[in-house]
């Protein structure tokens, strides 16, 4: 199977998909990115609480460990 009949064979896929109608897909659309800006914000929030807690036990140890 060469690229060129790959690629035709995505294309017939392609046209035989039953893409949704615009009134079902920009809410969707809304959906999926208020979800992705949710998420990114949590996985913010705790990366920065990680990095706190770690500079926090990185200052309390420092006199202990001979820096």
């Amino acid at each position: 199977m060469g690229l060129k009949s790959y690629a035709k064979g995505v294309v017939k896929e392609g046209k035989r998909v039953r893409w949704p109608k615009r009134d079902v897909l920009i809410p969707s659309i809304i959906v999926v990115v208020i979800i992705t800006v949710l998420a990114a914000l949590i996985l913010f929030g705790e990366d920065a609480a990680g990095n706190k807690l770690i500079q926090i036990l990185k200052d309390a140890f420092s006199g202990t460990l001979g820096n």
